[in-house]
């Protein structure tokens, strides 16, 4: 259990009938395992066929295991229907890469076709995993309409689309012109850094159109995040990965030259220069491990923040006050455990970034929360209730 040091603070809200439910998480990870090697072993014995059954059970434990005031949420998912999701997702994905790889002059027809399937069934599947997650007897919902799915996901398209359009063809086996790979360079950098540059933008666009779907109680959610702190985060996060770089890169350089002045002074021109050539990549691998493992803490932290702090509705608030050192050792110590135990180690990793993330958010509601409950369960007829929404959804493992 994580210890109640690792988050800040939660401030008290001035309104008295106002009612802070905490969030716990009670899976262990020798039970996750049981689940998570039974689940890897059907999925390679059926050739990924069993992946949706797997993620149900999965869903399920941390789902049950999450209590909210006390309470665990419900899943009731039929994995029978996440089965034809995954269906749907893995014929798209196959029927690109055909059209891809043996008529690409068609590539730009396909991504189109991806293109205008795609945010549709993403919202479905939003549909699909709210509808069937459930608190206190009465079901979560997704209320974001069919045109925001477009408006919020299309834009992440453009970079592919222009990458397929703009790219000159090149033929296996020929060898590229010189004006054509300047133009393919000139395109290829021009598309990257644009989309870098709106990156934040679009992110903001998906999350402001997710968390403002969210409903529960007739109650629903509103992200009230402006763009610019997106651009913030990012900013900071790009920030955290060059000072990471820098660092790490200046300590690696300080131990090469008191090593040449030490040890290599006596070897001969030829065995430094090889020795050398050994050291540098293996210095510049741990310069690349490195970064990930500070700035993704560091971005996981600060975005489920920036996310939950700004998620309300008119009666419920949420809260996170996840911490970056918390996140950065629970995550150091998983990466060298995986590494130490061949990667079995991985149930009793997420089991423990589970329980931090989750344990550092809270909820607070305005009233009576049963007397607003026990209204939306005579609306929704509790969980056994209206599944008719359920019977065209799908689960595509968003």
């Amino acid at each position: 259990m994580a210890q109640q040091d690792d988050f800040a603070p939660t401030v008290a809200m001035a309104d008295a009938s106002a009612q802070a439910l905490d969030i716990r998480f009670t899976g262990s990870g020798s039970e996750y395992f049981r689940i998570w090697i039974v689940n890897l072993l059907l999925t390679l014995v059926t050739l990924t066929l069993y992946a949706p059954f797997a993620r149900a059970r999965r869903i399920a434990y941390f789902q049950n295991n999450t209590l909210v005031g006390g309470d665990p949420l419900g899943f009731h998912a039929d994995p029978w229907k996440m089965f034809r999701g995954y269906l749907v997702v893995l014929l798209l994905g196959v029927g690109y890469w055909a059209v891809s790889n043996f008529t690409p002059g068609l590539t730009w027809i396909a991504l189109l076709v991806f293109m205008a399937l795609w945010p549709a069934l993403w919202r479905a599947s939003l549909q699909f995993r709210l509808r069937n997650t459930s608190w206190r007897g009465v079901r979560l919902s997704f209320l974001g309409d069919l045109k925001g799915a477009y408006l919020s996901m299309l834009p992440f398209f453009l970079p592919a689309l222009a990458f397929v359009l703009f790219l000159p063809e090149v033929v296996d086996g020929e060898e590229m012109a010189p004006e054509v790979a300047r133009r393919s360079g000139i395109v290829f950098g021009t598309v990257v850094l644009v989309f870098l540059a709106l990156m934040p933008w679009l992110m903001a666009r998906i999350k402001r159109y997710q968390h403002g779907g969210y409903a529960f109680a007739r109650q629903r959610t509103e992200l009230r995040a402006g763009t610019g702190r997106f651009y913030g985060l990012f900013m900071k996060t790009g920030g955290v990965s060059l000072l990471v770089a820098f660092v790490s890169g200046a300590l690696i350089a300080l131990v090469l030259f008191v090593l040449a002045r030490g040890m290599f002074s006596d070897m001969a021109a030829v065995q430094r220069r090889a020795l050398f050539t050994l050291i540098v990549p293996v210095a510049l691998g741990v310069i690349y491990l490195l970064i990930p493992l500070v700035s993704t803490p560091y971005f996981s932290a600060r975005f489920q923040n920036l996310l939950w702090n700004g998620t309300s509705s008119e009666k419920v608030r949420f809260s996170s006050a996840l911490r970056f050192r918390s996140l950065f050792r629970v995550t150091l110590v998983n990466w060298l455990l995986i590494v130490v135990t061949l990667g079995f180690y991985w149930p009793f990793a997420k089991v423990r970034a589970a329980r931090l993330k989750l344990e550092s958010m809270s909820l607070e509601v305005d009233g009576p929360v049963d007397d607003w409950i026990a209204s939306a369960q005579r609306a929704d007829k509790g969980v056994l209730g209206d599944a008719a929404g359920d019977f065209f959804g799908m689960d595509m493992g968003l």
